[in-house]
């Protein structure tokens, strides 16, 4: 797998930035959701206190009277959105927090991939032909399918979708319709963010005109935007 380009290398622990005078805050540099009503985006948290956080983002935040952040311990917290400028936002807590319980989920599971929520229809090619089936979230690495077709662990697929460069993967589990795919190539972080807020401003943009959707077929991801793992 390659390494994020562009981002701070993770430090093996957290930095604390103390002033007696002020609040302490923790250099984080870690990924974590960005929940605005239902949906969810990805943000990079780069520095935390007991009262808020600031945030790298990848794309404008999207408007929202309901706001929180979801650290990779699962823990979500409501937030109020108090600056932004381009490429990062700052946050207050609605309610104060215990930092070193978002520094230790961090600890525990240091290198487990956020997985987002989506809805897209995909179209599965494989062993000739073609299986509809629901995506329903996506990470850098993988995602999950629902689909009424049987398919079988291991079997390798190309997943296709409008706006979501082709994908091959291989199924790595099944249960009840569902299935766990692990992807032959990885999403950048930066790319991950921009699709996931793609795919949730679709349903916004189905009004648009033919003219306005050609230009958003133009402005898709591209296949290069995926790096090869193999």
């Amino acid at each position: 797998m390659q390494g994020i380009q562009g981002l701070p290398i993770e430090p093996d622990q957290p930095v604390e930035l103390e002033d007696r005078a002020a609040p302490r805050f923790t250099l984080l540099i870690r990924t974590a959701k960005l929940v605005v009503e239902d949906r969810q985006y990805l943000c990079v948290v780069r520095d935390i206190s007991a009262s808020g956080a600031s945030i790298r983002s990848f794309h404008e935040l999207p408007e929202g009277k309901r706001m929180a952040i979801e650290f990779q311990n699962g823990d979500m917290h409501p937030v109020e959105l108090i600056w932004q400028k381009p490429g990062e936002a700052g946050f207050q807590f609605l309610v104060p927090i215990e930092v070193d319980t978002i520094v230790a989920g961090y600890g525990e599971f240091p290198k487990r991939d956020l997985r987002f929520d989506i809805q897209l229809p995909v179209t599965l090619n494989t062993n000739g032909r073609q299986i509809q089936a629901q995506l329903v979230n996506l990470s850098r690495q993988g995602g999950s399918i629902e689909t009424t077709d049987s398919l079988m662990i291991d079997q390798p697929i190309r997943m296709e979708a409008r706006g979501v460069p082709e994908i091959e993967a291989r199924v790595r589990w099944r249960k009840d319709g569902c299935y766990g795919l692990v992807f032959d190539t990885t999403f950048s972080l930066a790319n991950l963010a921009i699709l996931i807020r793609n795919l949730h401003g679709r349903g916004e943009r189905c009004e648009q005109s033919p003219t306005d959707r050609r230009a958003e077929h133009s402005a898709a991801i591209p296949p290069s935007a995926i790096s090869h793992s193999r």
